[in-house]
């Protein structure tokens, strides 16, 4: 598609400021940007490159101030990042391919109940009791299992598996090869030693607006359900296990691990390779940092944790400041040991005379 600065101001509710007729077709990186392109600006760790990009347009926030000339056109918005988000999701709602229609070797139990048009990809199965709403696009090699419950508009990719009973809600996206359902890590030891699987006859619920990245698991519950909440999005390869509640609009990077039982509040952010511990929780708004595990619960609202123990940020600074000065802090400790041995033996000289 394309579209002229003064379109694009209009339609992001923005104010354009130079050319309002250049015009874009495609999008490209503020430092690799080309003619005919549009970028955007809202890390100013990148502001050097709006002076020498080449990109026909670039979307900035309306408070930002140049410090030299730019030759591009700029079009000032209350939050470039969002809108080059409305942008992007209007070009690819113009753009999709949205499938209907049911593949010849898809296998589809009578007793389950197809929406309007949906989508079935080749060599899909769906079992007995399967409910799923309008609109859904389910594609290949996608296996649906007894008794689960999908809604409409939802985008489920190659080779995703959804257990028993599971419930999906609406508008949801799911990335290819996620495991939905799958039996908890539940164990128990007998006298022998031996370990004993103890039954995990609960399911999962997924609200509404929810992504789901590839490669990622979601438990079943034991008992009961295991719970992703409206609005929340899962990065690729992220382990929830049984019983876990995730609240509204929580986000985790890649990598992330939810032990059971856990229970992460609304608005959270866990980052790259996070952890929580069983049986904890975290309040509403916290943000876990990198690498970083969770051993107690969070119960003040709003708290950054950092470092390989999740303590807060302001704490963990001032620990890795002293990590950072331990070899001088050693060497140091060395010669005090040495003028306090070398005191010492003048003591004891002194002494025995």
């Amino acid at each position: 598609m394309e579209f002229s600065a003064r379109q694009l101001a209009l339609l992001l509710n923005g104010e354009v400021e130079g050319d309002e007729n250049v015009k874009v077709s495609t999008y490209s990186k503020i430092e690799e940007g080309k003619p005919g392109t549009i970028s955007f600006l809202s890390n100013p760790k990148y502001e050097q490159y709006i002076y020498t990009t080449d990109a026909s347009i670039v979307l900035v926030n309306r408070d930002f101030m140049p410090k030299a000339p730019i030759k591009a056109t700029l079009v000032r918005v209350k939050d470039a990042y969002m809108a080059l988000a409305t942008m992007l999701k209007i070009v690819e709602e113009n753009l999709k391919n949205v499938k209907k229609g049911i593949d010849k070797t898809a296998r589809i139990s009578k007793s389950a109940r197809i929406g309007k048009d949906c989508y079935i990809g080749p060599f899909v199965y769906i079992g007995d009791n399967v409910i799923i709403g309008d609109k859904t696009q389910i594609y290949s090699h996608c296996a649906i299992n007894d008794n689960a419950i999908i809604g409409s508009n939802n985008i489920i990719y190659n080779s995703v598996v959804v257990y028993h009973h599971c419930q999906i809600g609406n508008n949801c996206i799911i990335h290819a090869t996620t495991v939905i359902g799958a039996d908890g890590f539940g164990f128990a030891r007998d006298e022998s030693g031996a370990y004993i699987k103890m039954p995990q006859n609960g399911t999962v619920i997924i609200g509404d607006n929810v992504e789901i990245g590839a490669s990622t698991t979601i438990d079943r519950g034991s008992m009961g359900a295991t719970i992703i909440s409206n609005g929340v999005k899962l990065d690729n390869q992220i382990q929830i296990a049984h019983n876990v509640e995730v609240g509204e609009n929580t986000a985790m990077a890649a990598m992330s691990g939810v032990a059971g039982s856990a229970k992460i509040g609304k608005n959270c952010i866990l980052a790259g390779k996070a952890g929580v511990v069983g049986h904890l929780s975290l309040a509403d708004n916290t943000t876990v940092a990198a690498s970083a595990n969770v051993t107690k619960s969070i119960k003040k609202e709003g708290m950054i944790m950092h470092g390989e123990f999740a303590i807060p940020v302001e704490q963990s600074r001032r620990c890795i400041a002293a990590y950072r000065r331990l070899p001088d802090m050693v060497t140091s400790l060395n010669a005090l040991e040495k003028q306090v041995a070398e005191l010492q033996a003048k003591i004891d000289q002194l002494t025995a005379k």
